[in-house]
């Protein structure tokens, strides 16, 4: 009976310790996805300005503004994934 008993305990004991890294890292998993969401965001106004100024601007100005609202918004999507796949 002891030796049940003691097995138990152990059991008991990993599981607890198991759960404890687990809350630990869902913690953290949380806190990198709220930084990696912020940094998404940041992308987003950098976005949200390159096209409306992409809209003001004609010509070869207007071009090179179109290219980087679209590298911004190609990190944003894999920005987006990365959080996903976290969640």
């Amino acid at each position: 009976m002891s030796d049940e008993k003691g097995r138990l305990d152990r059991l008991v004991e990993d599981l607890k310790a198991e759960r404890d890294e687990l809350r630990l890292k869902m913690h953290l998993a949380q806190a990198d996805a709220r930084d990696q969401w912020d940094e998404m965001e940041k992308k987003w106004r950098q976005l949200e300005g390159k096209l409306a100024s992409a809209g003001r601007e004609a010509g070869a100005v207007g071009k090179d503004i179109g290219a980087a609202a679209d590298l911004l918004a190609e990190q944003l999507a894999a920005g987006y994934r990365r959080i996903r796949k976290r969640l």
